[in-house]
């Protein structure tokens, strides 16, 4: 009889030691972000209702399976679209934003699919008060920079005394040519001590049709005084047959009334380096108010100063702004609501 038992409760024992080793979580999320937006430039004025004026509107699901000995098995799936219309972003993509797979614990995380680079996800909050987000972010309207690719690895490190560091690289496929290889290389590093924070990363892409690379550099610091933060940021970009070669320079700063309202000034400048001359400046502005710690009202506005044959617009954080004669100033302004759930 104590045999039986004893055999039992080893029985019991070990059933409850793979479940704690197999417990997963699935969550559902999601973000609509729709707004009026106001434009006037050369080519007259536009009202019109956006979604995406200061987060992309998506949809998604994300999970983790503990699989034991600190280990976890993560995967997210996204899909993005507008709030105003329904429309997928991309109707030929199941889920067109992120699709991946990856395991964390100790060592940091490594993650394989379509995904979000470093420089998106690690070094566009370095950069300015709004994470270069809004038609009021001068590095939004002036940076060229990759927000996804697809086929790529990344392994991110565990912040070591506010040391933490991103890399990545993606593999070409049939869509590219050469059709093998990697075409895509990523690093960020970023610290972070009290109320001073610094971040770094250089990105090089090729072409789909290996014709070119671009590469690119960002650095961004910031220091916490009270209630407000100064931000600079630089870029550089250069396109290796050399159709595009910039420097961008941004001066920001936010101030927080409170927990929930914010407000941020930026001012941008692009330098034209291939001797055109094609130079550009912007003033952005941005308020955001929290009305619980789903929603949020917000109000966006900025202003572009086009040079020669510059044609810089203001774009939304998930759509392109309206087009723009060379040379031609624009501004606008935008009024919206975020929800997340």
């Amino acid at each position: 009889m104590k045999k039986t038992i004893m055999g039992l409760s080893v029985i019991a024992s070990a059933c409850a030691f793979n479940s704690a080793y197999a417990q997963s979580s699935v969550t559902l999320y999601g973000v609509i972000d729709n707004g009026i937006e106001y434009r006037n430039s050369a080519a007259g004025t536009v009202l019109r209702a956006v979604s995406g004026g200061l987060f992309a509107s998506r949809y998604g699901l994300k999970g983790s399976e503990d699989i034991g000995g600190g280990l976890h098995v993560n995967f997210q799936l996204e899909q993005g679209f507008s709030g105003v219309t329904g429309a997928a972003s991309n109707s030929a993509a199941a889920f067109n934003r992120q699709a991946w797979v990856g395991l964390s614990g100790a060592f940091g995380e490594t993650r394989f699919g379509l995904q979000n680079t470093p420089q998106y996800i690690f070094i566009n909050p370095e950069l300015d008060p709004v994470a270069v987000m809004s038609i009021g972010s001068p590095m939004n309207n002036f940076n060229s920079l990759t927000v996804r690719v697809n086929n790529a690895i990344s392994y991110f490190t565990p912040t070591v005394y506010g040391l933490s560091a991103q890399f990545m690289v993606a593999m070409r496929d049939s869509t590219t040519k050469p059709t093998n290889g990697f075409q895509f290389y990523n690093a960020a590093l970023r610290y972070e001590n009290g109320p001073f924070r610094i971040a770094a990363g250089y990105e090089q892409a090729a072409n789909a049709a290996g014709t070119s690379t671009l590469k690119l550099f960002n650095a961004g610091a910031s220091v916490a005084v009270g209630a407000a933060r100064f931000y600079l940021a630089y870029h550089t970009e250069h396109q290796t047959d050399n159709s595009i070669k910039r420097d961008v320079y941004e001066a920001s700063g936010s101030y927080a009334f409170s927990p929930a309202a914010q407000f941020s000034v930026m001012y941008g400048y692009a330098h034209d380096r291939t001797g055109q001359g094609n130079n550009a400046q912007q003033v952005g502005l941005t308020y955001a108010y929290s009305l619980s710690k789903r929603t949020t009202l917000y109000g966006s506005a900025g202003f572009i100063q086009n040079r020669n044959q510059a044609r810089f617009t203001l774009n939304g954080t998930g759509y392109t702004g309206l087009a723009v004669a060379p040379g031609a100033d624009t501004r606008g302004a935008i009024i919206g609501m975020v929800h997340r759930f």
